[in-house]
């Protein structure tokens, strides 16, 4: 009897390993795809490296219409590697993370701070893709989503930024060293 439940309880723990490695991992630091290629939403994102910030930025001559701040993130081991080489490694993922901003609310008098989530970008390198870079959408609670169309992001990201789809230009640790390491495109300062 011992030896049948303990048989069991054996066989019940491996099934529960092999559902959990067949599942996509959303706290991955590499892009984890669903069975119809879209990409799972990484959730651990708020424990890699964070880049940079900007508020109301804006890449079209019309003005947004409502303050956002902007934050980006990149796993340990791509930042680890573009330290190094000045270049992102295959399965490099930023994360946009996009919140609302406010300049009322508790004690301050002047300024903004960054309130409500109101979605996530996620750029992707991934030899996978034809062009080797794909960007996804996700709103406050979608759990994965299909690539953008190619117009929506990539092109702007080939014609604009400093190293290679990457905006380096505002991220003020990363370019000395892309500079350092001669994969800054100057061009992207001052674009025509």
């Amino acid at each position: 009897m011992k030896q049948s439940l303990f048989f069991w309880s054996i066989m019940l723990i491996c099934c529960f390993v092999l559902i959990g490695a067949a599942a996509p991992d959303s706290n991955s630091d590499t892009p984890q795809y669903t069975k119809d290629n879209q990409l799972v939403r990484p959730d651990n994102y708020r424990n890699w490296i964070y880049l940079s910030s900007g508020l109301n930025m804006n890449y079209s001559p019309m003005a947004g219409d409502h303050d956002m701040f902007t934050n980006v993130f990149v796993p340990q081991s791509a930042y680890q590697e573009f330290l190094k080489s000045g270049k992102w490694p295959d399965k490099t993922m930023f994360v946009v993370e996009e919140r609302s901003a406010a300049s009322k609310g508790s004690i301050n008098k002047q300024g903004h701070f960054q309130t409500d989530l109101m979605g996530i970008g996620v750029e992707v390198k991934d030899a996978k893709f034809p062009d080797k870079w794909a960007y996804f959408a996700f709103g406050e609670s979608n759990k994965s989503a299909e690539a953008n169309p190619k117009a929506a992001c990539w092109q702007c990201h080939e014609d604009h930024a400093a190293v290679e789809h990457s905006f380096v230009q505002f991220y003020p640790t990363l370019k000395p060293v892309a500079k350092k390491l001669g994969t800054y495109k100057q061009a992207a300062e001052n674009p025509q």
